[in-house]
């Protein structure tokens, strides 16, 4: 029998170590120590390059560069991760910005040179449009179209205007111009940018010039305020005139009230006169006619008391209440005799019933 002998163990390899992670370890280390110690102390595109964690502040976009390529990587706000070193980052603000452009000399038509200290421009540049903007003009996109755009606008403004022009006659219209003149050329060859307005301070001028402007000014002023007390003395004698034409209309219709109180007083009178004189004439009618009737009536009535016996009784009483007494030689020589009288009547009163009868025919 062949004896069995034990199997021998075999110690166990150790297994080779790969020569690049015992290196890349502490390379990664040395760079993380780098980046923080560094990178609060860098500058900021410094920062940009080597950060992995950045954020993108509110209202703009994240834009990346990787080997200087423009990546069409666009991030919003927030906290985002890139590879360091490799990929750059630059913020791009999408909501509104002004620049100022600042000291712009210009030469007027005249020759006069001038300067605008400061011209502001609001603009905003599209989200959308961020990628194809930068790709074409890069991150400086508004030195392009603004900062240079606005010179080069100016000096054409200035050169085609004389200085009186340019400093007061179309002054308030340099805004309009300029932005419509920047909007032009962004449209066609930079759309993503808008331009909201532009602001224009007045420019700096010679001293000389700018006294000459003050004393003109100052006569201007002068003539103003001439034109405006002449219109004021004109208004004034004008609403005096107003004033003694309302006093008069006033007066005449209070002396037109007048005269038709009292033409009414007087027509009122008149009429009461009338009245007056109607009743009067009716009554003295009505008295006249009644004193008419009584006549009438005691004619009448007389007529019919003219008899023998009632004239007869009428000149007894009246010779009774007539007696006289005669005492003498000579005593009257009239005999009175009531059968004599009586007869005498009788003869008489036909008589003149008659000669009144043919009086009334």
């Amino acid at each position: 029998m062949e004896s069995q002998q034990p199997p021998t163990r075999r110690a166990p390899q150790a297994a080779a170590d790969p020569p690049s992670s015992s290196i890349l370890v502490p390379f990664l280390s040395f760079i993380a120590i780098a980046v923080f110690v560094l990178v609060p102390s860098a500058s900021p595109s410094f920062k940009n390059t080597m950060a992995i964690v950045h954020q993108v502040p509110e209202g703009h976009v994240g834009v990346y560069w990787r080997g200087g390529a423009l990546l069409k990587t666009i991030t919003e706000p927030g906290f985002h991760m890139k590879m360091p070193f490799l990929t750059q980052f630059e913020p791009v603000q999408v909501t509104l910005q002004t620049d100022e452009v600042t000291d712009i000399p210009c030469g007027t038509k005249g020759g006069v040179m001038i300067v605008f200290g400061k011209i502001e421009v609001v603009n905003r540049l599209h989200k959308e449009s961020v990628y194809e903007t930068l790709l074409n003009y890069g991150v400086q996109y508004d030195k392009t179209w603004i900062y240079d755009k606005i010179h080069h606008e100016i000096n054409q403004f200035c050169s085609s205007h004389s200085l009186q022009q340019v400093y007061i006659d179309v002054f308030d219209q340099i805004d309009e111009k300029m932005k419509d003149a920047l909007q032009v050329d962004c449209t066609r060859y930079a759309p993503g940018i808008e331009i909201i307005g532009v602001r224009v301070t007045k420019p700096n001028i010679p001293e000389s010039i700018r006294h000459n402007f003050e004393q003109m000014e100052e006569e201007r002023t002068k003539v103003l305020i001439a034109i405006e007390k002449q219109k004021v003395s004109e208004k004034e004698a004008e609403t005096m005139k107003k004033m003694a034409i309302s006093e008069a209309e006033k007066n005449a219709n209070v002396s037109k009230i007048l005269m038709e109180q009292k033409l009414s007083e007087k027509d009122s009178a008149r009429r009461q006169e009338e009245i007056e004189n109607a009743m009067y004439l009716a009554r003295e009618k009505s008295l006249a006619d009644a004193d008419f009737y009584r006549v009438i009536k005691e004619a009448e009535a007389n007529r019919l008391k003219l008899t023998p016996e009632f004239l007869e009784l009428k000149f007894i009483e009246s010779i009774a209440n007539n007696t006289k007494i005669f005492f003498g030689d000579k005593i009257p020589n009239m005999i009175l005799d009531q059968r004599l009288l009586g007869n005498f009547l009788v003869e008489e009163v036909p008589r003149g019933a008659a000669t009144k009868t043919k009086a009334d025919i």
